[in-house]
């Protein structure tokens, strides 16, 4: 007989919580009615959204398929095996030559688990500089701080864009490797608009014998339908996250290399021990079990990975971001690198006189969302001069590039709002935003700005659930 208890605990949200519910519906009418623009988010599939509100979520199941230390993972097995599976078919990579690893709870814990696994505690590591374009996780510290746990636990040098072109400068790595001597050399980026070089960073690692770890979080979409350059040719580790181009859930991946890593001078096979490494590191170095609603949505974004539908939406989020950068240029906005090869562009704001944090909140308020970012040459990511804007949600709700020529205009239009308020505020950020939330004229202008956008926006479908 069923418990009463039970069944009270067990109502729907919207009976149950109520007030819980109204601030997720608001969510979801917030992301229907603005303009996205955050270069690492994305919407996704319902297929993903059903697996992550899931029964699968009740499992645990700590270690790896066959070896659990929990009963009752007949099918857990069977779904995580699929995941494995389908994400090395996602990149057309053959089981006898590489492994992955589909645990990591995102792309962090993903980079921190083959840092443990590979370079050891205070071993040294490489990674292009948070303020240049670089992530987190790839070691950032600044001259009083450690900021990144990946610079507390090992020791990180950065490598850096040229100041000018705003392109990774492969020749000062090169130098700064050989004195580094590092044991990992990562080639990814957080925010940059140009297609990396796998080829010259493999023959840097060669020089100084370290591993190329590959952090392909951004462009994994793009990768897998072949619209950029792959990193597995060169690498012999690489790492993403699942839910930005590639239109999976919140997660992360692990792929490795098997098999020979070289030939020594007698001619003995030297094989990678990668393996073991990185599956222990993940479990029980780093996490308890995995969350297996998670590694169902991985699965099924991986399936949707290799059909002809996705490898075009793949093109259009390249086009519309090329379509961006084109009309922002024409309006006289300078655009970092000179344009893009991918699903992003870096704005650098500092000719126009605006800081990337006025510019960003005054976008926020006519429901345009991007993030504030460092440029080349800023001294400090608290106070950026730039903001990064990203196609890849856009594109999934359906828009193509002469939709993007009106997403322009209303940037434009909003930047300009901005500078109006700066000359009136001042330099500083708290003053901007008092003026802007006081004075009628500029509310009154930012009002009518939000409702033109939201009507434009409102326009276009949201995949998922449709009330919530």
């Amino acid at each position: 007989m069923a418990n009463s208890i039970t069944n009270n605990m067990n109502a729907n949200l919207w009976d149950s919580d109520p007030e819980l519910f109204e601030i997720i519906r608001d969510e979801k009418k917030r992301q229907c009615s603005g303009l996205e623009m955050i270069a690492s988010e994305n919407f996704t599939s319902m297929a993903v959204l059903q697996c992550l509100g899931s029964c699968l979520t009740n499992k645990y199941s700590e270690g790896m398929p066959g070896q659990r230390y929990y009963g009752g993972n007949e099918y857990i097995d069977k779904i995580e095996l699929l995941a494995q599976k389908r994400s090395l078919e996602a990149y057309g990579l053959s089981p006898e030559e590489w492994g992955v690893n589909v645990q990591p709870l995102s792309g962090s814990p993903a980079n921190f688990a083959v840092y443990t696994a590979v370079v050891e505690p205070h071993g040294r590591i490489m990674g292009l500089d948070l303020p240049d374009g670089g992530h987190l996780t790839h070691g950032f510290f600044t001259s009083k701080k450690k900021i990144s746990a990946t610079s507390i636990f090992f020791e990180s040098m950065p490598y850096k864009v040229d100041p000018d072109s705003g392109l990774i400068d492969y020749e000062a790595l090169l130098k700064t490797a050989r004195l580094f001597k590092p044991k990992l050399i990562i080639a990814g980026v957080s925010c940059h608009s140009r297609a990396l070089d796998y080829k010259k960073f493999r023959e840097i690692c060669d020089d100084v014998g370290a591993y190329l770890m590959s952090d392909m979080a951004h462009i994994s979409g793009l990768v897998a339908a072949g619209v950029t350059g792959s990193p597995f040719e060169y690498s012999d580790i690489v790492t993403t996250t699942t839910h930005k181009s590639l239109r999976g859930p919140r997660s992360g991946v692990i792929f490795f290399r098997k098999g020979v890593r070289s030939v020594n001078n007698k001619g003995d096979k030297i094989l990678y021990d990668l393996e073991n490494r990185i599956n222990q590191a993940v479990f029980p170095g780093l996490q308890g079990g995995p969350h297996n609603h998670q590694i169902a949505a991985v699965a099924t974004a991986m399936k949707q990975v290799i059909t002809p539908e996705f490898k075009q939406y793949q093109k259009q989020i390249v086009v519309n971001a090329k379509r961006l950068c084109f009309g922002l240029e024409s309006k006289g906005y300078k655009i970092v690198t000179g344009g893009t090869d991918l699903h992003l562009i870096l704005v650098d704001l500092r000719n126009i006189g605006l800081s990337g944090a006025k510019a960003e909140y005054t976008l926020e308020h006519v429901s345009i969302a991007c993030n504030k970012n460092t440029v080349p040459g800023d001294k400090s990511a608290q106070n950026p001069s730039g903001i990064r804007l990203g196609t890849p949600a856009l594109t999934t709700r359906g828009f193509v590039a002469t939709d993007i020529d009106q997403v322009v205009n209303f940037i434009d239009r909003g930047l300009k709002l901005a500078k109006e308020i700066s000359q009136k505020s001042g330099p500083l950020l708290v003053d901007f935003k008092k003026v802007m939330n006081s004075d009628q004229e500029f509310q009154t202008k930012i009002a009518s700005l939000r409702k033109e956008i939201e009507a434009f926006s409102n326009q276009f479908p949201m995949p998922g659930y449709k009330d919530y």
